[in-house]
């Protein structure tokens, strides 16, 4: 469907195109007013009903993106005590590929309710940030032990 159909509803025509339609449109009538206009009114409410369909068609193509998109979003708790890593989104005046966009690894002081949380860095005092600018610290010895493999001829 185009732009043009969805506003006026029909399609674009050249003027000569219009003429002849126009005159097609008079000889089927034969030449009564009341039921072109009757015929015009048809028209108009078949228009209301297209965009009534393509409103439709666009709040459910948004409720479904919606959806898609929230149902990706990872959901993190944090707890007082936890070592947190902080997003700086402000890092855009000297754009570096190989720096790294978070910092910390700060302390959890306080989780507030709708997503805030209370940081604590080492030098710094107590901050409140966006509770989606921050993710989980996890040091060396949580990951897991790794195997050394010896590429070494065996004696």
């Amino acid at each position: 469907m185009t732009p043009y159909k969805l506003v006026y509803g029909k399609n674009c025509h050249l003027p000569v195109e219009l003429e002849h339609r126009a005159l097609w449109a008079i000889k089927t009538l034969n030449f009564e007013l009341s039921c072109a206009g009757e015929r015009r009114l048809l028209d108009l409410h078949e228009l209301e009903e297209l965009r009534m369909n393509a409103y439709d068609s666009t709040s459910i193509y948004k409720a479904r993106s919606k959806q898609y998109h929230d149902a990706r979003i990872d959901k993190r708790e944090f707890k007082e005590g936890e070592k947190v890593l902080l997003y700086n989104s402000r890092l855009k005046l000297f754009p570096a590929k190989l720096k790294s966009r978070w910092s910390g690894a700060f302390d959890v002081v306080r989780v507030f309710p709708h997503g805030a949380i209370e940081i604590r860095g080492g030098d710094s005092g107590p901050f409140k940030v966006n509770g989606h600018r921050l993710k989980h610290y996890y040091m060396g010895d949580s990951l897991g032990s790794f195997a050394i493999i010896d590429l070494q001829d065996p004696p």
